[in-house]
């Protein structure tokens, strides 16, 4: 059961991810970049399904909060 879980987060974070390194290319952002491609490689890293929400979830966050 978690490695489907697992594997579905993975897809969430990482399609957003792929989104929001897209937008931070386009308008020449580095938060959002960076924020994308973490997005998109921390999950073969985390073993746990809620560690890998909670730190998706953050990296989420991180661009909304610190804009400028």
């Amino acid at each position: 059961m978690e490695s489907e879980s697992m594997l579905l987060w993975g897809l969430v974070f990482g399609s957003i991810g792929l989104g929001l390194f897209v937008y931070g290319r386009k308008q020449e952002k580095l938060l959002p970049k960076y924020c994308g491609v973490t997005l998109m490689v921390f999950p073969y890293f985390v073993p746990n399904v809620y560690w890998l929400v909670g730190i998706g979830v953050g990296l989420l966050a991180l661009p909304y909060f610190l804009r400028s």
